[in-house]
């Protein structure tokens, strides 16, 4: 009975997980408001949760394998919670970027250990029923997060998207600690800490280069030298890996073309449309004037495509080749996305629809065939290691995704207002503080300090600024989508896979 405790643990720490993955983007324009942060700061709430994320899967993963899964599952649960609470009492973004910061330490912990301990629990028919409930949860839990976010926010306040995971965290620990039988790994790998710092450095380096670049710009020398130090520390990561025992990225992975193809598949899942989720929230509430509540309802129309979608893309990975299922899914997401634009000031949130519901299809399309790529091209003793670094380019994709559009969507509204704001008598001075406003979700404040006669025109402006910086973000995003799915087609191969996909 003990191995369906386990699955419960499991199922409780990996809905929490994935949750506060996604429950958060509704709430970031009520953080902004309530912390009084800037663009950039948004940039790192999510970012900062994604690169510690990214960061430790795979050292984490070691770890457990070493001193005991359970342990290091509690351990987890337990600083995730912890981060929960101190996000949810964050009076600054700094606190609150520092705190999402804990909770990627304790997601990549839950995260790498989770699917060990259903492996080590389960054998034969049970194991299959187990992953199905798991991946069921894990699409629920993904699925659910903007509506539940929007009811929390909008219901109580933003601070509650957090509080939500203390009793979850409990129950979960609790059950662990008493029902869940430890396991280790005989003759488990040491982490590769050489291979982590380099890694984490390069890493932040690069997407704080991108991140600091939509402020200044890619000629300040600050990013310059950041891009400079993201280079020369992932050279030296290569380098370091290729001459390690215990390397914690096995390079000779990287020759299987179908391991690379899911590589950038995992990449430009999370580069594109995931990413995309920040600014379509920003302006479905900032731009639009929707709460939380009323933008989570409708971002369900992404979630009711991956639900429907994922269910038949699950059936369907063990009858046909992945290939046929990944590369189009992502061409899907990028036509999606392609057809969300031509967004003008006057356009409504119904414009979205189409391409919303073509991106959750794509995506659903992706998801299960993506996890069983992962591992599918390895043998079981390595299993682990390639679902990790599938995870960790899932959250590269996701912060260096946010970092890069944001950079680019802060340039265009800074240009467009640059080149409107002479059309307006008296305001020419205010353009700088306008495309902050426009950034920040603050337009009505500073609508207030400028004249009335100038007052509705500005507005417009405003609104125009946005919309034009999304269209070129999402013309962006559905590149990198399509050429994810170009490249995932041609590169999946089913001669490659060591394991049948399932």
């Amino acid at each position: 009975m003990n191995k369906w405790w386990t699955l419960t643990a499991v199922c409780l720490g990996t809905f929490m997980l994935l949750l506060d993955i996604t429950i958060v983007n509704v709430a970031l324009p009520d953080i902004q408001r309530s912390l009084h942060a800037s663009f950039s700061d948004l940039q790192w709430v999510v970012d900062a949760y994604s690169l510690t994320l990214a960061s430790l899967l795979l050292t984490a993963g070691s770890l457990a394998d070493m001193y005991g899964r359970k342990k290091l599952y509690v351990i987890g649960l337990t600083i995730f919670s912890l981060a929960s609470l101190l996000c949810g009492l964050a009076g600054s973004s700094l606190m609150l970027q520092l705190s999402r910061g804990i909770q990627g330490v304790g997601g990549s912990i839950m995260f790498s250990v989770s699917l060990a301990l259903l492996a080590d629990a389960f054998r034969g028919k049970d194991r299959g029923v187990a992953f199905g409930i798991w991946g069921t949860i894990t699409g629920l839990a993904v699925a659910i997060g903007p509506l539940l976010g929007g009811v929390l926010t909008t219901g109580l306040s933003w601070e509650w998207i957090f509080y939500v995971n203390l009793p979850i965290g409990a129950i979960a620990v609790a059950i662990t600690l008493v029902k869940v039988a430890e396991s280790r790994q005989p003759g488990a790998r040491h982490p590769d800490w050489p291979g982590f710092v380099l890694f984490t450095a390069a890493l932040s380096s690069l997407v704080y280069a991108l991140i600091q670049s939509s402020h200044d710009s890619f000629s300040d020398p600050v990013v310059i030298a950041c891009l400079a130090a993201a280079v020369v520390l992932m050279s030296a990561f290569v380098v370091v890996e290729l001459r390690t025992s215990q390397a914690m990225f096995d390079l000779s992975l990287f020759r299987k073309p179908t391991f690379t193809g899911g590589l950038v598949a995992a990449f430009g899942l999370s580069a594109s449309i995931l990413s995309m989720l920040l600014y379509l929230v920003l302006y479905l509430q900032d731009v639009l004037g929707y709460s939380a509540l009323g933008a989570g309802l409708r971002l369900l129309l992404i979630s009711a495509g991956i639900l429907v979608v994922s269910t038949i893309s699950g059936r369907l990975s063990s009858r046909m080749p992945v290939r046929f299922l990944i590369g189009p899914g992502l061409l899907l997401i990028g036509g999606g996305l392609l057809w969300m634009r031509g967004l003008n000031a006057s356009s409504d949130w119904t414009h979205l629809i189409p391409g919303m519901i073509m991106s959750g299809a794509g995506l659903g399309l992706v998801n299960p065939p993506l996890a069983s790529t992962a591992v599918g091209v390895v043998q079981p003793a390595h299993a682990g290691m390639a679902s990790g670094i599938n995870s960790t380019f899932r959250q590269i994709g996701i912060a260096t995704g946010i970092a890069l559009l944001g950079t680019l969507f802060s340039s265009k509204v800074k240009s467009y207002v640059t080149d409107h704001i002479g059309a307006i008598p008296g305001v020419g001075d205010f353009g700088p503080q306008i495309s902050t406003a426009v950034q920040s979700g603050t337009v009505t404040q500073a609508l207030g300090s400028l004249p009335p006669e100038v007052r509705a025109p500005v507005k417009h402006l405003a609104t125009a600024a946005f919309t034009s910086g999304l269209n070129e973000i999402l013309l962006v995003a559905a590149l990198i989508a399509l050429v994810a799915g170009v490249v995932s087609l041609a590169a999946i191969r089913t001669k490659d896979f060591a394991q049948a996909p399932s």
